[in-house]
């Protein structure tokens, strides 16, 4: 295909890897329309992919198209968007109208194992890219490995386990992975577009270095500047059990297809990706780039810094209101309360009514966190804290250090203040 402007419909546009392709492309020079499901801005045509399932559905949408990329994918199933309605049925029904219109060509962004991956997912994937290349039309179908680029959820994800001090390691992370950078992946569609070459079958396309899935979170944990992580196994068995259990959670990462397709690794020979770049991509210890680590690094703990925080503070609360209403003594919590002048009727009040509030904080720090609930939390401290140096002083010295003890969580309520969006 000639290097003049071409009109490009990428279906999927606002997609992680559908954004990164228009981006490389407009750079180009090429006119981009993007197909997503709701069209905003003349540049945009409205498509889904749960309803246009028939070549008829398309044609309007392809006059003067001269080139369409399909990059719709799901990982998870949820909400009326199936493999079979994204992956199957909507494309196969694009590549039809294709055909009909005479598109000049087409990409079909497909999956890394879909050749002979037994998932729903691969079978689904695998459907539309055989229905392609039985059409006489020109075409490239495209596997790649696992993505990675900024925007990506799974690259977010995998970089927040990579924050965690503690790795957890599904069968020991021994699970072999090649991932290839969105860029390269862009890069590659690009020249494809660009040159004319013909529709070589299936291209495997992975990055430069292969990994364990352990030694992909240790690279993108060095690369954001952080010291090596400890690392636990979770045995298998015991996965495949929460994958069970979490396969029909809406947005659950793992699920047992997930769990299955990194069992059955990643990875393919880079051969293929190296002749299409024109030189060997890259490899995961080059994906975080030094300019961006410290933003990748702050946006990786903030996944899950804020949870840890409010969970610990909440059991705290919890844990007090617990212990002071039902377990510690209560003869020993009214001699307490005496020491500030409270008696009988007056200080059970105040001992349940102060268990009840601690309660109530607990589960407001669960369920209703912000601003104004930090600092009310922070403004008791203080002042429980103020009651007991004047009327227990010795608890200032007691090797337990209880007061002291509440230094360390004001500086957390200081945190989640700082940190805190809502008020």
């Amino acid at each position: 295909m000639d290097r003049r402007c071409l009109n490009i419909l990428i279906c999927g546009a606002r997609g992680f890897i559908g954004a990164a392709l228009c981006e490389a492309l407009a750079r180009q020079g090429h006119r981009v329309l993007k197909g997503v499901t709701t069209a905003r801005r003349d540049d945009e045509i409205a498509i889904d992919y749960t309803r246009d399932v028939d070549p008829a559905d398309w044609m309007p949408r392809l006059r003067g198209i001269d080139v369409v990329v399909n990059a719709v994918g799901i990982l998870v199933e949820g909400k009326g968007r199936t493999f079979d309605l994204l992956h199957r049925r909507a494309p196969i029904a694009l590549f039809e109208a294709c055909r009909r219109a005479g598109v000049r060509r087409i990409v079909q962004v497909s999956a890394l194992g879909a050749r002979a991956g037994d998932t729903p997912y691969f079978r689904s994937k695998r459907a539309a890219d055989d229905y392609l290349r039985s059409l006489p039309i020109p075409h490239h179908i495209l596997r790649p490995a696992l993505v990675y680029g900024t925007a990506g959820a799974s690259s977010r994800f995998f970089r927040t386990l990579a924050s965690l001090p503690v790795h957890p390691l599904p069968a020991g992370g021994h699970q072999l992975l090649r991932p290839i950078h969105v860029d390269e992946l862009a890069e590659i569609v690009v020249r494809l577009l660009e040159s004319e070459a013909g529709s070589d079958g299936p291209l495997d396309l992975v990055g430069g270095s292969q990994v364990e899935y352990r030694d992909m979170l240790a690279a993108y944990r060095k690369s954001l500047a952080f010291p090596a992580a400890w690392r636990i196994t979770a045995p298998a068995p015991l996965v495949g059990l929460a994958a069970a259990l979490l396969d029909r959670i809406p947005g659950s990462v793992l699920t047992r297809d997930t769990w299955r397709m990194l069992n059955a690794g990643n990875t393919a020979d880079p051969g293929a990706t190296a002749r299409a770049l024109g030189r060997m991509p890259a490899g995961v210890e080059r994906f975080i780039r030094p300019e961006e680590a410290p933003r990748l690094r702050g946006e990786a703990l903030a996944a899950w810094r804020p949870t840890l925080l409010r969970g610990a503070l909440a059991v705290t609360w919890i844990g007090t209101a617990i212990c002071s209403a039902f377990v510690y003594p209560r003869a020993a919590s009214l001699d307490l309360l005496a020491r500030v002048h409270l008696h009988g009727a007056a200080a059970l009040l105040a001992l349940y009514l102060a268990s009840a509030l601690d309660f109530v904080l607990g589960l407001a720090t669960l369920l209703r966190p912000g601003r104004r609930l930090w600092a009310a939390q922070a403004a008791l401290i203080l002042v429980y804290s103020l009651l007991i140096a004047v009327a227990l002083p010795e608890y200032l010295w007691h090797p337990f250090g209880p007061i002291l003890k509440n230094l360390p969580i004001l500086a957390l309520l200081f945190v989640l203040l700082s940190e805190e969006k809502n008020a």
